[in-house]
This record gives structure tokens, C-alpha cells and sequence, in this order.
């Protein structure tokens, strides 16, 4: 399944997409896509509704972030071996865990804002797993058990925060708009392999970002294992699990970051594309 939200930011609606890429509405079945829906139990009762029997949702409504309640927005970092060496960065030995700030979600086509006094603002593709079922001290050999499904996430980041205002990567990743997730929740009995997609960044129709999931350095059963050990899981939790390579920090001869004005397209095989405008925040 393929599970979003839809319509104006504060008041969207639950929805599936059906199989000719229509959406539908779900509010006649649920009020909203919760964490409680992200459980076997849940999505099992999804799975049931006749989704041709749905409403059609007409035109190109805006999508919200595709389910609520989210707790904990984890990202990991440089967990792709050739991003560690594009930011020239040693690869870690254990997974890079920092949370990011639940007020920058966003909707997959939102607007990007890019914050006053920032001269480094950066695009990461990452493939997101959301959560299903509470996960704590979990054996890497059934952590998989505990997701829901994947996304797509961009982990919008501004470097001269990130790196040169201190100590901690947060200031720089948690911005107002620096989390879109979607433009849908895929669910797992749809993605094969988690470790076997393609995922890319565009920048005004230029390509920044081609890779590939298989060169991840810590796959996704060990983050979520990993994680749990720390940090308990609770279902509608994101892990954004790292950025292949060609980030704008780390492009020759020189740097590239984002001004105002520009369209990045960010995907992931299988789960769909986001297209959003930067904008330069009031």
C-alpha cells in the first residue's frame, strides 16, 4: 500500500494511492493515518478496504507528511562510505545517530526555507523507515519486524551551522521545512529489499545525486537495532538512514549550495519523488 495525507497544511486528509497512481480518499474509513494504523493490526485492516470503491481525489492537492504522530525524527550521518569521503570524514565505526527537530517536517513538496544568515544551505536524499511497532533493545535479526514501511526524506541542511557554530550538528539541520517526508508511506511487503534502491537528488533539472541503497555502510536491520538500543522506537518514528554522495558541500572545484528560486527533485526507487522551490524564510 501506499499510504498519504492530503490537502491544506493543518487539515489534511488520510488517502491511498490506487494502482493507476489516483489518489483516493480514506476519511470515510479512518479520521486520520496515525501511529496505532502503522502496526500489523492496522495496516492489515488498510490492506482489507476496497480501494476502487474509494472516492477519487481530483486535481493535484497539496501532500502532507503521509502519517502523524511522529516522536523521534533520527537521521544517521555519513553512513555511505563515499559521502564520508566527499566530506572528508573518516567512515565511522559505529552508526552516526543525531535527532532532528520534529518542527522541521514538512510536506514532500512544500516549499524549502532557506533560513536568515545562511550562506550553506545543502540537499541529502535518504531512504526514511518509519516505524510500525514499539522497538527497544531489539536483535538486529528481527528488527525488520518493527518497521511499518519507507519513504522518502531530505535532510535539508545548512553546513556553516552544522559545522562551524559549535559542537552539535542540530542547529544546522533543524529548521523550519529542513524535514520533507513522502510524497507517501510505502509499505514493506512492497519494497523487496530495503538494500536495493536507487536514490537521487536534481537541482533545477541537474543531477547532484545517483546511488544506490547497496553501499550503505550500516543497513537498515542494524540501524534500527542499533537505534533501539538508545533510543526506544515508538510506531511513526522516522530513521533517515544517510546521504550517498554529491552533496552540494562536497562538490569540485568548489561548493555548491542553494539560493532561493531553485527546484530540487529527491526520489527513491519505488517509493516516489518529492519537487519542491526554495524559498528565503521571512
Amino acid at each position: 500500500m501506499k499510504l498519504l495525507r492530503w490537502g491544506p497544511k493543518g487539515a489534511e486528509k488520510p488517502g491511498m494511492l490506487d494502482a493507476e497512481g489516483m489518489i483516493r480518499d480514506l476519511s470515510g474509513v479512518v479520521a486520520e493515518i496515525t501511529p496505532e494504523l502503522l502496526s500489523p493490526a492496522g495496516l492489515a485492516r488498510l490492506a482489507s478496504v476496497n480501494v476502487a470503491a474509494l472516492p477519487k481525489v481530483e486535481g493535484n492537492p497539496r501532500l502532507g507528511v503521509p502519517f502523524t504522530g511522529t516522536r523521534n525524527f533520527i537521521c544517521i550521518g555519513l553512513n555511505y562510505a563515499d559521502h564520508a569521503a566527499e566530506s572528508n570524514m573518516p567512515i565511522p565505526k559505529e552508526p552516526v545517530v543525531f535527532i532532528k527537530a520534529l518542527s522541521a517536517l514538512s510536506g514532500p513538496n512544500d516549499d524549502i526555507e532557506i533560513p536568515k544568515f545562511s550562506k550553506k544551505t545543502d540537499w541529502e536524499v535518504e531512504l526514511g523507515v518509519v516505524i510500525g511497532t514499539r522497538a527497544k533493545y531489539v536483535d538486529e535479526a528481527r528488527a525488520l519486524e518493527h518497521v511499518a514501511g519507507y519513504c522518502v526524506v531530505n535532510d535539508v541542511s545548512e553546513r556553516e551551522f552544522q559545522l562551524e557554530r559549535g559542537l552539535t550538528w542540530d542547529k544546522g539541520k533543524g529548521h523550519d521545512t529542513f524535514g520533507p517526508v513522502g510524497p507517501w508511506l510505502v509499505t514493506k511487503d512492497e519494497v523487496a529489499d530495503p538494500q536495493n534502491l536507487r536514490l537521487g537528488c536534481d537541482v533545477d533539472g541537474e543531477v547532484m545525486q545517483d546511488g544506490t541503497t547497496r553501499t550503505m555502510i550500516f543497513p537498515v536491520a542494524k540501524l534500527v537495532s542499533y537505534v533501539s538500543h538508545f533510543i526506544s522506537l515508538n510506531p511513526g518514528d522516522i530513521i533517515a538512514t544517510g546521504t550517498p554522495r554529491g552533496v552540494g558541500a562536497g562538490k569540485k572545484p568548489e561548493p555548491i549550495f542553494l539560493k532561493p528560486g531553485q527546484r530540487l527533485r529527491v526520489w527513491v526507487e519505488g517509493l516516489g519523488e518529492q519537487n519542491a522551490m526554495t524559498v528565503q524564510a521571512g
